[in-house]
């Protein structure tokens, strides 16, 4: 019985970085999807004008900065590049979410906070984790003979 309990164990030999690479594709795509949104179908103008009205400073620059962050930062998880450090800027973007759109609604959707709870803490456990070992860190790494990939 014991044996039939840690097959898993053996067949997903690597189970840490294929769990690592299936956080990062779920939560890259999410971002990379809000950004792209925000870029090509309500446009950056439209945005920073829906943050005005949100009462967020300086809503020009913040939506320049939050659509880049959420769609090349999104693509940049996905592929694992750069994974701890473009993970601050996602994790503060979801903390303005937060503060700006969320804290009065609750935790559960609609106008709840659960949402931005998860995409935070997803985003500071890659902050923790790296991208694993299937990423282009980790590729850049192997190249790198002083460098480790954690």
């Amino acid at each position: 019985m014991k044996k039939f309990l840690y097959l898993p164990d053996r067949l997903l030999a690597r189970r840490a970085d294929l769990g690592l690479l299936t956080l990062r594709i779920a939560v890259g795509v999410i971002f990379a999807a809000h950004g792209a949104s925000k870029l090509f179908d309500k446009g950056v103008g439209n945005v920073a004008k829906g943050f005005d009205g949100l009462g967020i400073p300086l809503p020009a620059i913040s939506a320049y900065l939050a659509t880049f962050t959420e769609f090349a930062g999104g693509l940049m998880v996905i592929a694992g590049v750069l994974t701890r450090w473009i993970s601050v800027p996602l994790a503060f973007t979801m903390v303005v979410a937060f503060l700006f759109v969320h804290k009065d609604g609750g935790f559960f959707l609609p106008k709840g906070a659960e949402y931005v709870f998860f995409l935070f803490l997803t985003t500071v456990s890659l902050l923790f984790t790296g991208a694993g070992r299937y990423s282009v860190d980790a590729l850049l790494m192997k190249k790198c003979g002083a460098c480790k990939a954690d």
